[in-house]
């Protein structure tokens, strides 16, 4: 399969580029590095990154920039951070990306456990993980040529240590548990799914 790693240098996509590209031929997406670097915040750089990669058969999401601080530095200037980069930035790659998709082809975007269970500083990422959710969920039932649709939702990972103060009595999801979880949704049958450990 060709498949497309968004998000291809950080902890979960160099992961998941490891173990997936001595199956698989994986084309790495990041903004820095990577085989085609793309702000998916930008549609256009969305849409020549599709151009350059050509047909493709799944495209996963590891990425998903958001504001992470205290409450009060919350206003409409720092709340976009999530809304135009793990909200829209992955509800674009799949709008542009269905129309260079092969049929029965396959699309999963990274949500978390954040969505309902919402820690401290985090505000900016549970709505924009809610709002994927809701629209992998609606996109399931419209997308056509058999193309399917998921969300990963994983707690903080166990290569993320510096994440773990902010989830007090969180079990980290392991690298295992995330992969399969990934693997789940992208040689399974499933669509419409918040795939969790």
């Amino acid at each position: 399969m060709k498949i497309i790693i968004v998000g291809a240098t950080g902890t979960m996509g160099t992961h998941l580029v490891n173990v997936l590209e001595k199956e698989h031929e994986i084309i790495k997406i990041a903004s820095n590095g990577g085989d085609i670097p793309t702000d998916i915040t930008a549609t256009e750089s969305i849409e020549n990154m599709f151009k350059q990669v050509g047909p493709f058969d799944a495209l996963i999401s590891t990425a998903g920039p958001t504001f992470v601080g205290p409450w009060n530095k919350l206003n409409d200037a720092t709340f976009r951070k999530g809304v135009e980069g793990k909200m829209m930035g992955q509800i674009n790659l799949v709008l542009i990306g269905q129309h260079y998709i092969n049929p029965k082809g396959s699309f999963t975007l990274i949500t978390g456990a954040l969505t309902h269970e919402p820690q401290v500083n985090f505000a900016n990422a549970s709505a924009a993980n809610g709002a994927v959710e809701g629209f992998v969920r609606a996109a399931a039932i419209e997308l056509e040529n058999g193309i399917r649709i998921n969300a990963v939702s994983p707690t903080v990972i166990e290569d993320s240590p510096h994440y773990f103060p902010y989830f007090p009595g969180e079990i980290p999801t392991t690298m295992r548990q995330l992969e399969f979880m990934f693997r789940k949704s992208v040689f399974g049958k499933v669509t419409g799914h918040v795939i969790t450990p």
